[in-house]
Protein backbone atom coordinates (compact mmCIF):
# COMPACT_ATOMS: atom_id res chain seq x y z
CA UNK A 1 0.00 0.00 0.00
CA UNK A 2 1.35 3.51 -0.98
CA UNK A 3 2.23 5.84 1.94
CA UNK A 4 1.30 9.21 2.02
CA UNK A 5 3.53 11.56 3.81
CA UNK A 6 2.02 14.89 5.64
CA UNK A 7 4.09 18.10 4.38
CA UNK A 8 6.62 18.78 6.84
CA UNK A 9 5.26 21.94 8.11
CA UNK A 10 1.67 20.79 8.65
CA UNK A 11 0.02 20.55 12.16
CA UNK A 12 -2.78 18.42 13.49
CA UNK A 13 -4.99 19.98 15.87
CA UNK A 14 -4.82 18.18 19.61
CA UNK A 15 -7.94 18.48 21.25
CA UNK A 16 -7.70 20.40 24.71
CA UNK A 17 -6.56 19.58 27.97
CA UNK A 18 -9.81 17.51 29.74
CA UNK A 19 -9.14 19.44 32.36
CA UNK A 20 -9.16 22.47 30.94
CA UNK A 21 -12.01 24.76 30.73
CA UNK A 22 -12.29 28.15 28.44
CA UNK A 23 -15.03 30.45 30.03
CA UNK A 24 -15.90 34.23 30.25
CA UNK A 25 -16.12 36.07 33.20
CA UNK A 26 -18.02 39.05 33.64
CA UNK A 27 -17.21 42.03 36.06
CA UNK A 28 -19.22 45.29 36.26
CA UNK A 29 -17.86 47.83 34.59
CA UNK A 30 -15.24 46.23 32.65
CA UNK A 31 -15.26 44.01 29.19
CA UNK A 32 -15.61 40.15 30.16
CA UNK A 33 -12.88 38.42 30.55
CA UNK A 34 -11.76 35.18 28.37
CA UNK A 35 -9.72 32.67 30.15
CA UNK A 36 -8.63 29.28 30.49
CA UNK A 37 -9.64 27.20 34.12
CA UNK A 38 -7.39 24.77 34.99
CA UNK A 39 -9.39 22.36 37.06
CA UNK A 40 -6.52 20.95 38.73
CA UNK A 41 -5.60 23.94 40.25
CA UNK A 42 -7.33 25.17 43.32
CA UNK A 43 -10.36 27.31 43.31
CA UNK A 44 -9.07 30.00 45.33
CA UNK A 45 -6.07 30.58 43.16
CA UNK A 46 -8.38 30.54 40.25
CA UNK A 47 -10.03 33.58 42.03
CA UNK A 48 -6.92 35.25 42.95
CA UNK A 49 -5.63 35.17 39.15
CA UNK A 50 -9.00 36.80 37.64
CA UNK A 51 -8.65 39.67 40.68
CA UNK A 52 -5.14 40.46 39.93
CA UNK A 53 -6.02 40.60 36.12
CA UNK A 54 -8.88 43.66 37.22
CA UNK A 55 -6.31 44.29 40.34
CA UNK A 56 -8.59 43.58 43.04
CA UNK A 57 -7.41 43.29 46.37
CA UNK A 58 -8.28 40.88 49.36
CA UNK A 59 -9.49 38.12 46.73
CA UNK A 60 -10.53 36.02 49.55
CA UNK A 61 -13.52 38.31 50.04
CA UNK A 62 -14.50 37.28 46.06
CA UNK A 63 -16.17 34.50 44.36
CA UNK A 64 -17.40 32.85 40.92
CA UNK A 65 -20.66 32.26 40.13
CA UNK A 66 -23.04 31.30 36.76
CA UNK A 67 -24.21 34.50 35.02
CA UNK A 68 -27.29 32.80 34.07
CA UNK A 69 -30.79 33.30 35.94
CA UNK A 70 -29.09 30.61 38.74
CA UNK A 71 -26.76 32.73 39.83
CA UNK A 72 -25.24 29.65 42.09
CA UNK A 73 -22.24 29.91 43.36
CA UNK A 74 -19.08 27.65 41.76
CA UNK A 75 -17.58 25.57 45.14
CA UNK A 76 -14.86 23.37 44.81
CA UNK A 77 -18.07 20.57 45.00
CA UNK A 78 -19.84 21.85 41.48
CA UNK A 79 -16.99 23.17 39.85
CA UNK A 80 -16.78 20.07 37.51
CA UNK A 81 -20.13 20.86 36.69
CA UNK A 82 -18.53 24.18 34.49
CA UNK A 83 -18.92 23.96 30.63
CA UNK A 84 -16.54 25.43 27.53
CA UNK A 85 -17.87 28.49 26.88
CA UNK A 86 -19.86 29.39 29.79
CA UNK A 87 -20.19 32.39 31.20
CA UNK A 88 -19.35 33.38 35.03
CA UNK A 89 -18.87 35.98 37.13
CA UNK A 90 -16.87 37.67 39.33
CA UNK A 91 -18.78 38.85 42.77
CA UNK A 92 -18.46 38.88 46.29
CA UNK A 93 -18.12 35.78 48.35
CA UNK A 94 -20.93 34.20 49.76
CA UNK A 95 -20.25 35.32 53.14
CA UNK A 96 -19.91 38.65 52.81
CA UNK A 97 -23.11 38.70 50.81
CA UNK A 98 -25.25 36.83 53.35
CA UNK A 99 -23.58 39.26 55.96
CA UNK A 100 -24.49 42.74 53.78
CA UNK A 101 -28.25 41.25 52.94
CA UNK A 102 -28.56 40.05 56.69
CA UNK A 103 -27.63 44.30 57.63
CA UNK A 104 -29.54 45.18 54.65
CA UNK A 105 -32.69 43.45 55.39
CA UNK A 106 -32.93 44.88 59.00
CA UNK A 107 -33.06 49.08 56.93
CA UNK A 108 -35.35 51.38 58.49
CA UNK A 109 -36.16 52.49 54.75
CA UNK A 110 -38.71 50.40 52.88
CA UNK A 111 -37.61 50.90 49.98
CA UNK A 112 -33.98 49.38 51.04
CA UNK A 113 -35.42 46.73 52.93
CA UNK A 114 -37.75 45.68 50.11
CA UNK A 115 -34.71 45.50 47.69
CA UNK A 116 -32.81 43.57 50.05
CA UNK A 117 -35.73 40.80 50.39
CA UNK A 118 -36.55 40.85 46.79
CA UNK A 119 -31.94 39.99 46.79
CA UNK A 120 -32.43 37.38 49.46
CA UNK A 121 -35.18 35.31 48.29
CA UNK A 122 -33.56 35.10 44.82
CA UNK A 123 -30.08 34.08 46.59
CA UNK A 124 -31.52 31.55 49.19
CA UNK A 125 -32.18 29.02 46.27
CA UNK A 126 -28.18 28.36 46.42
CA UNK A 127 -26.72 25.91 48.84
CA UNK A 128 -23.62 27.59 49.48
CA UNK A 129 -25.27 30.93 50.18
CA UNK A 130 -28.49 29.58 52.40
CA UNK A 131 -25.41 27.98 54.79
CA UNK A 132 -23.77 31.32 55.29
CA UNK A 133 -26.89 33.43 55.99
CA UNK A 134 -28.23 30.08 58.31
CA UNK A 135 -24.96 30.44 60.12
CA UNK A 136 -25.77 34.12 61.10
CA UNK A 137 -28.87 33.38 62.55
CA UNK A 138 -30.64 34.46 59.53
CA UNK A 139 -33.86 32.26 59.88
CA UNK A 140 -34.63 33.68 63.48
CA UNK A 141 -34.68 37.37 61.96
CA UNK A 142 -36.68 36.03 59.51
CA UNK A 143 -39.62 33.91 61.75
CA UNK A 144 -38.83 37.62 63.86
CA UNK A 145 -40.27 39.54 61.05
CA UNK A 146 -43.22 37.94 60.16
CA UNK A 147 -44.01 37.31 63.71
CA UNK A 148 -43.96 41.29 64.48
CA UNK A 149 -43.91 42.34 60.56
CA UNK A 150 -47.80 43.01 60.88
CA UNK A 151 -48.36 44.45 63.93
CA UNK A 152 -45.10 46.77 63.07
CA UNK A 153 -46.43 48.25 59.76
CA UNK A 154 -50.15 48.25 60.80
CA UNK A 155 -50.46 51.78 60.60
CA UNK A 156 -48.53 51.77 57.32
CA UNK A 157 -50.44 49.45 55.58
CA UNK A 158 -53.63 51.14 54.84
CA UNK A 159 -51.34 53.86 52.78
CA UNK A 160 -48.27 51.27 51.69
CA UNK A 161 -50.33 48.08 51.23
CA UNK A 162 -48.62 46.59 47.65
CA UNK A 163 -44.90 47.12 49.37
CA UNK A 164 -45.90 45.17 52.47
CA UNK A 165 -47.68 42.52 50.00
CA UNK A 166 -44.63 42.07 48.21
CA UNK A 167 -42.44 42.56 51.64
CA UNK A 168 -44.11 39.80 53.16
CA UNK A 169 -44.34 37.65 49.89
CA UNK A 170 -40.45 38.01 49.56
CA UNK A 171 -39.67 37.00 53.33
CA UNK A 172 -41.97 34.17 53.34
CA UNK A 173 -40.62 33.20 49.76
CA UNK A 174 -36.58 33.67 51.33
CA UNK A 175 -38.36 31.56 54.36
CA UNK A 176 -39.23 28.64 51.96
CA UNK A 177 -36.27 28.42 50.08
CA UNK A 178 -33.97 28.52 52.90
CA UNK A 179 -35.95 25.53 54.77
CA UNK A 180 -35.93 23.63 51.25
CA UNK A 181 -32.19 22.92 51.57
CA UNK A 182 -32.56 20.92 55.07
CA UNK A 183 -29.98 22.68 56.91
CA UNK A 184 -32.64 23.69 60.08
CA UNK A 185 -34.96 21.74 61.76
CA UNK A 186 -38.46 22.46 61.32
CA UNK A 187 -39.14 21.43 65.14
CA UNK A 188 -37.60 24.77 66.31
CA UNK A 189 -40.51 26.94 65.48
CA UNK A 190 -42.54 29.36 67.88
CA UNK A 191 -46.57 28.85 68.14
CA UNK A 192 -46.72 32.24 67.35
CA UNK A 193 -44.85 31.95 63.80
CA UNK A 194 -47.38 29.34 63.29
CA UNK A 195 -50.18 30.93 64.44
CA UNK A 196 -49.27 34.08 62.02
CA UNK A 197 -48.83 31.21 59.20
CA UNK A 198 -51.64 29.63 59.44
CA UNK A 199 -53.59 33.49 59.85
CA UNK A 200 -52.17 34.62 56.00
CA UNK A 201 -54.36 31.58 54.44
CA UNK A 202 -57.59 33.53 54.90
CA UNK A 203 -55.83 36.90 55.91
CA UNK A 204 -54.00 37.52 52.15
CA UNK A 205 -56.23 34.98 50.28
CA UNK A 206 -56.26 37.44 47.34
CA UNK A 207 -52.49 37.36 47.35
CA UNK A 208 -51.57 34.37 45.36
CA UNK A 209 -47.68 34.74 46.42
CA UNK A 210 -48.55 34.98 49.98
CA UNK A 211 -51.38 32.04 50.52
CA UNK A 212 -48.58 30.20 48.16
CA UNK A 213 -45.96 30.26 50.29
CA UNK A 214 -48.26 29.74 53.38
CA UNK A 215 -49.67 26.53 52.43
CA UNK A 216 -46.15 25.09 51.47
CA UNK A 217 -44.85 26.30 54.78
CA UNK A 218 -48.10 24.96 56.36
CA UNK A 219 -47.14 21.44 54.21
CA UNK A 220 -43.65 21.31 55.35
CA UNK A 221 -44.17 22.15 58.70
CA UNK A 222 -46.80 19.03 59.10
CA UNK A 223 -44.95 16.54 57.41
CA UNK A 224 -41.25 17.37 59.09
CA UNK A 225 -42.83 17.43 62.55
CA UNK A 226 -44.72 15.46 64.86
CA UNK A 227 -45.21 18.26 67.47
CA UNK A 228 -45.70 20.88 64.50
CA UNK A 229 -48.75 18.82 62.75
CA UNK A 230 -50.66 18.79 66.22
CA UNK A 231 -50.08 22.74 66.63
CA UNK A 232 -50.93 23.05 62.53
CA UNK A 233 -54.14 21.08 62.92
CA UNK A 234 -55.18 23.43 66.14
CA UNK A 235 -55.23 26.68 63.66
CA UNK A 236 -56.04 25.51 60.05
CA UNK A 237 -59.33 23.67 59.64
CA UNK A 238 -60.99 22.40 56.76
CA UNK A 239 -62.90 24.66 56.20
CA UNK A 240 -60.73 27.40 56.01
CA UNK A 241 -58.96 25.21 52.54
CA UNK A 242 -62.02 24.36 50.99
CA UNK A 243 -62.39 27.83 49.66
CA UNK A 244 -58.61 28.26 48.25
CA UNK A 245 -59.87 24.39 45.67
CA UNK A 246 -62.40 26.86 44.16
CA UNK A 247 -60.32 29.31 42.88
CA UNK A 248 -59.25 29.20 39.17
CA UNK A 249 -55.75 29.54 40.27
CA UNK A 250 -54.67 25.33 40.08
CA UNK A 251 -51.22 25.64 41.74
CA UNK A 252 -53.21 27.19 44.83
CA UNK A 253 -55.48 24.31 44.06
CA UNK A 254 -52.22 21.95 44.30
CA UNK A 255 -50.71 23.60 47.49
CA UNK A 256 -54.10 23.20 49.36
CA UNK A 257 -55.02 19.82 48.61
CA UNK A 258 -51.22 19.04 49.63
CA UNK A 259 -51.87 20.90 52.34
CA UNK A 260 -54.93 18.77 53.33
CA UNK A 261 -52.97 15.26 52.39
CA UNK A 262 -50.50 16.16 55.21
CA UNK A 263 -52.86 16.47 57.53
CA UNK A 264 -54.29 13.39 56.51
CA UNK A 265 -51.23 11.55 56.63
CA UNK A 266 -49.87 12.73 59.95
CA UNK A 267 -53.68 12.02 61.43
CA UNK A 268 -53.83 9.87 64.57
CA UNK A 269 -55.71 6.80 63.20
CA UNK A 270 -59.11 7.67 65.53
CA UNK A 271 -59.30 10.83 63.82
CA UNK A 272 -58.44 10.27 60.35
CA UNK A 273 -62.19 8.66 59.85
CA UNK A 274 -63.45 11.84 61.60
CA UNK A 275 -61.38 13.92 59.09
CA UNK A 276 -63.15 12.01 56.85
CA UNK A 277 -66.38 12.83 57.43
CA UNK A 278 -65.48 16.35 57.63
CA UNK A 279 -64.46 15.89 54.24
CA UNK A 280 -67.51 14.51 53.18
CA UNK A 281 -69.88 17.14 54.87
CA UNK A 282 -67.51 20.00 53.47
CA UNK A 283 -68.72 18.21 49.91
CA UNK A 284 -64.96 17.80 48.93
CA UNK A 285 -65.12 15.01 46.24
CA UNK A 286 -67.77 17.06 44.35
CA UNK A 287 -65.67 20.39 44.24
CA UNK A 288 -62.61 18.92 43.22
CA UNK A 289 -64.76 17.37 40.48
CA UNK A 290 -66.50 20.66 39.20
CA UNK A 291 -63.17 23.39 39.99
CA UNK A 292 -60.48 21.00 39.48
CA UNK A 293 -61.09 17.98 37.28
CA UNK A 294 -63.85 19.07 35.04
CA UNK A 295 -61.74 22.99 35.22
CA UNK A 296 -61.43 24.17 31.39
CA UNK A 297 -57.55 23.53 31.32
CA UNK A 298 -55.28 20.64 31.16
CA UNK A 299 -54.17 18.70 35.38
CA UNK A 300 -50.74 19.09 35.49
CA UNK A 301 -48.65 16.42 37.29
CA UNK A 302 -48.36 17.83 40.53
CA UNK A 303 -52.05 17.91 40.64
CA UNK A 304 -52.58 14.66 39.54
CA UNK A 305 -49.98 13.13 41.86
CA UNK A 306 -51.70 14.98 44.77
CA UNK A 307 -55.10 14.14 43.41
CA UNK A 308 -53.77 10.03 43.57
CA UNK A 309 -52.55 10.40 47.11
CA UNK A 310 -55.45 12.16 48.52
CA UNK A 311 -57.53 8.91 46.47
CA UNK A 312 -55.31 6.82 48.14
CA UNK A 313 -55.78 7.86 51.88
CA UNK A 314 -59.23 7.87 51.58
CA UNK A 315 -59.61 4.41 50.49
CA UNK A 316 -57.48 2.66 53.07
CA UNK A 317 -59.86 4.27 55.32
CA UNK A 318 -62.57 1.48 53.97
CA UNK A 319 -59.94 -1.01 54.12
CA UNK A 320 -60.68 -2.82 57.73
CA UNK A 321 -64.74 -2.34 56.37
CA UNK A 322 -63.62 -4.19 53.09
CA UNK A 323 -61.89 -6.90 55.21
CA UNK A 324 -64.93 -7.59 57.58
CA UNK A 325 -66.59 -10.88 57.18
CA UNK A 326 -70.18 -10.84 56.75
CA UNK A 327 -72.50 -12.31 58.96
CA UNK A 328 -74.48 -14.91 58.05
CA UNK A 329 -77.18 -14.05 60.64
CA UNK A 330 -77.57 -10.93 59.71
CA UNK A 331 -80.41 -10.62 57.38
CA UNK A 332 -79.80 -6.67 56.94
CA UNK A 333 -76.21 -7.39 55.28
CA UNK A 334 -77.73 -10.54 53.78
CA UNK A 335 -80.64 -8.10 51.85
CA UNK A 336 -77.42 -5.59 50.99
CA UNK A 337 -75.20 -8.44 49.64
CA UNK A 338 -78.40 -9.61 47.23
CA UNK A 339 -79.04 -6.23 46.13
CA UNK A 340 -75.15 -5.90 45.16
CA UNK A 341 -75.09 -8.59 42.91
CA UNK A 342 -78.55 -7.58 41.81
CA UNK A 343 -77.75 -4.31 40.41
CA UNK A 344 -74.85 -5.88 39.03
CA UNK A 345 -75.87 -8.81 37.18
CA UNK A 346 -79.26 -9.22 36.96
CA UNK A 347 -80.22 -7.03 33.40
CA UNK A 348 -77.20 -8.79 32.03
CA UNK A 349 -79.18 -11.93 32.93
CA UNK A 350 -82.70 -13.33 30.96
CA UNK A 351 -85.63 -11.33 32.32
CA UNK A 352 -87.41 -14.25 34.04
CA UNK A 353 -84.24 -14.88 37.42
CA UNK A 354 -86.44 -17.35 38.84
CA UNK A 355 -86.57 -19.35 35.78
CA UNK A 356 -84.16 -22.70 36.05
CA UNK A 357 -83.02 -25.64 38.88
CA UNK A 358 -82.72 -24.20 42.21
CA UNK A 359 -79.32 -25.77 42.05
CA UNK A 360 -78.28 -23.59 38.59
CA UNK A 361 -79.21 -20.24 40.27
CA UNK A 362 -77.09 -21.27 43.10
CA UNK A 363 -74.06 -21.94 41.44
CA UNK A 364 -74.95 -18.58 38.87
CA UNK A 365 -75.15 -16.52 42.19
CA UNK A 366 -71.60 -18.08 43.36
CA UNK A 367 -70.00 -17.34 40.35
CA UNK A 368 -71.82 -13.71 40.44
CA UNK A 369 -70.25 -13.05 44.07
CA UNK A 370 -66.83 -14.36 43.00
CA UNK A 371 -66.74 -11.87 40.19
CA UNK A 372 -67.60 -9.07 42.99
CA UNK A 373 -64.61 -10.14 44.67
CA UNK A 374 -66.81 -12.22 47.57
CA UNK A 375 -65.27 -15.32 48.93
Amino acid sequence: CPVVLAPRNSSVAMPPPADIVKVAIEWPGAFPKLMEIDQKKPLSSIIKEVCDGWSLANHDQFALQHADSSNFYITEKNRNEIKNGAILRLTTSPAQNAQQLHERIQSSSMDAKLEALKDLANYSRDVTFAQEFINLDGISLLTQMVESGTERYQKLQKIMKPCFGDMLSFTLTAFVELMDHGIVSWDTFSVAFIKKIASYVNKFASDISILQRSLAILESMVLNSHDLYQKVAQEITIGQLIPHLQGTDQEIQTYTIAVINALFLKAPDDKRQEMANILAQKQLRSIILTHVIRAQRAINNEMAHQLYVLQVLTFNLLEDRMMTKMDPQDQAQRDIIFELRRIAFDAESEPNNSSGSMEKRKSMYTRDYKKLGFI
